[in-house]
């Protein structure tokens, strides 16, 4: 009897996976800018280690981080003053922040991630992520990617959502030499600049363990 629910458990899975990409790409229709729905995501792989929901939600969480990172980024539009270190404090910092929390809530490990990076904890961490960041440069609608997990990283999947350079990140990220003091002062080693609005900004790396695995790391979070 065992050999016989195997398929059937497979069967199953494939099913929910199917219905919770549906479910997404309705959600996505209705909260999701235009242009991030050329290619909304790419189908996660069909043996995950992952449940299907926990796939589903860790694309709605990347829509809904670059939602509250576009959001902010607008707040600079209109100001004439140079932007300085509280700047950063108040347009940057809380991303990073919120995708600490998405990570912490969830079992993830939720990670920034650019080829011309300011901060260099978020330069790419292995061959992958390079080869992600090349994809997206070269493939623009393309927003998300899932890949398997590295051998590194143990069993579970990664995936990848694109951040695009708005108008307003100019302000910080525009030529070398217009970039704001306080860059040029605290960042002696800056790639982030001569971007033009649309460019290829970065990306958010989502490493999602398999479910005992992202359970045992929440028991490990909470004592």
């Amino acid at each position: 009897m065992d050999h016989l629910l195997l398929p059937l458990r497979r069967l199953v899975l494939t099913a929910l996976a199917s219905l919770a990409m549906l479910l997404l790409s309705a959600l996505l229709l209705t909260h999701a800018p235009p242009a991030a729905l050329a290619a909304a995501t790419q189908a996660p792989p069909a043996q995950s280690p992952v449940e299907p929901a926990v796939l589903a939600k860790a694309v709605v969480e990347m829509e809904q981080l670059d939602r509250m990172r576009i959001a902010l980024a607008s707040t600079l539009e209109g100001r004439s003053e140079e932007p300085t270190m509280d700047t950063m404090k108040e347009v940057c910092k809380p991303v990073g922040m919120k995708a600490a929390a998405i990570g912490e809530a969830n079992g993830w490990q939720v990670r920034q991630v650019a080829a011309k990076y300011r901060n260099p904890d978020h330069a790419p961490a292995n061959s992958q992520e390079r080869e992600v960041i090349d994809l997206f440069h070269r493939q623009p609608a393309i927003t998300g990617l899932w890949q398997p997990a590295s051998a590194e990283q143990g069993a579970g999947v990664n995936y990848y959502r694109r951040i695009n350079v708005e108008p307003s990140c100019l302000a910080c990220h525009g030529t070398k030499a217009s970039r704001p003091a306080f860059v040029k002062d605290n960042y002696p080693g800056d790639k982030a600049f001569d971007f033009k609005v649309g460019d290829l900004r970065g990306m958010y790396a989502v490493f999602i363990p398999e479910v005992p695995q992202a359970r045992g790391t929440l028991q490990q979070t909470s004592g």
